[in-house]
């Protein structure tokens, strides 16, 4: 006998917010996916492109690509940078994923960013489902940008196009590599 009655998605709770007094510019995702959820790391999927860049934009290069580093190192190296790293949602509903089979989201408290990270000059949304929040992140008084989606779903965008948006954020609030006199 089958029943005709819907799968409800698991419940999923994502991962902490990285993010120090510091901090001054923080990248919010949607939620993490499943390898990250697995893994409890953010961006932890091999195809997403999120540490290739940042690894890019802060001059690290061969053994020093954040790639090839710990998940802590990972994150000592963005923190020292001044960079944050967070989702919109905290729980959610979603079987697999991708961001269009998010269901029941509960947002995270992005009222509370500039409390966690006095210094916080930006706010950086990776991707498209993470800037339907943007009106949030406004209401916070600071510069909110839409990067293009590190996410391996986000094809249409070439690794060097995707990093030139990224290079114009970072750039312009001081996230990258130490500058010599």
């Amino acid at each position: 006998m089958s029943s005709s009655s819907p799968v409800t998605p698991p419940r999923l709770q994502g991962l902490g917010p990285i993010i120090t007094p510091d901090t001054r510019i923080v990248v919010l995702g949607s939620f993490p996916s499943v390898a990250s959820l697995a893994s409890q790391q953010y961006y932890a999927h091999p195809r997403n492109q999120f540490w290739p860049i940042v690894s890019a934009l802060l001059g690290l290069s061969g053994k020093d690509d954040l790639r090839l580093q710990p998940y802590a190192t990972r994150l000592d190296t963005a923190r020292a940078h001044g960079l944050g790293i967070w989702d919109v949602y905290a729980h959610c509903q979603r079987e697999g994923s991708l961001d269009s089979a998010i269901q029941q989201a509960q947002l995270n408290e992005l009222h509370r960013l500039r409390e966690w990270a006095p210094g916080l000059k930006a706010i950086a949304h990776n991707g498209g489902e993470s800037a339907r929040h943007m009106r949030l992140t406004q209401a916070l008084g600071l510069p909110v940008v839409k990067l293009p989606s590190t996410s391996p779903a986000n094809a249409s965008w070439s690794f060097e196009r995707k990093l030139a948006a990224w290079q114009t954020v970072f750039d312009e609030f001081g996230i990258g590599p130490p500058t010599t006199p």
